[in-house]
């Protein structure tokens, strides 16, 4: 006797896979929007702010010389590294024992304070190893800090600002700034992102969270 397939099993299985056709094309569709989003966004940001990096490169010059920017290598999307650039905020070192806190010239701290040096950074995003809206990328030494939860950051480009960073910036520890991460990560779309890139120029211009000794610190969980 063979069995007659079960209907309702069928038109189950049916709306699953409808489900997650839907799901991945509306996953797609975020993908190629974020990253239209991300080249325009980051030209008018350029184009808007060059006064702005133009006077801070002539005063890093003035100030401390060559190089203006200073590039390191960070952990990208699926942990692939990736040069990160930034206008230089620190002397060279005098001393083998000069902590970077130390460095820091009271030019770079302004430039931090207002993240004027990150600026440099949309060039990252154009190339495609950044987005405006992510995770920080962070140094590759800490890869295998994280735990399996923690290594969904790494599912997203990193960004330039994120959830972490207009949730309380360097006010807030290590774990939390993780946790920020995960949670964006888990609830990755459009209106995060708007809500995320319109709390970051208040965030930025009241250079509310910003902590000198904060901005050196080191992952340490």
């Amino acid at each position: 006797m063979i069995d007659k397939p079960n209907s309702r099993t069928t038109m189950g299985k049916i709306c699953l896979c409808n489900f997650q056709k839907k799901h991945k094309l509306v996953d797609e569709m975020y993908i190629y929007l974020k990253r239209a989003i991300d080249i325009f966004g980051a030209i008018i940001v350029l184009i808007i702010c060059a006064p702005i990096m133009l006077v801070s490169i002539i005063a890093i010059y003035i100030s401390m010389g060559r190089p203006i920017l200073y590039s390191h290598i960070r952990s990208g999307k699926g942990q692939i590294p990736f040069k990160i650039l930034k206008l230089r905020t620190m002397k060279f070192k005098e001393r083998d024992d000069e902590s970077d806190e130390e460095r820091i010239t009271k030019l770079g701290e302004f430039l931090r304070k207002y993240s004027i040096d990150e600026l440099p950074q949309l060039i990252n995003v154009l190339r495609g190893n950044m987005s405006l809206v992510g995770p920080r990328p962070l140094l590759i030494e800490y890869n295998e800090k994280f735990n399996k939860k923690q290594k969904l950051r790494f599912d997203v480009k990193p960004g330039i600002t994120g959830l972490a960073q207009i949730s309380g910036r360097n006010t807030i520890k290590w774990n939390e700034k993780l946790d920020y991460d995960i949670e964006y990560v888990e609830n990755v779309g459009l209106l995060l992102d708007m809500k995320i890139a319109i709390k970051t120029v208040w965030v930025v211009i009241s250079a509310r969270g910003f902590r000198r000794a904060g901005e050196a610190s080191r992952f340490d969980a």
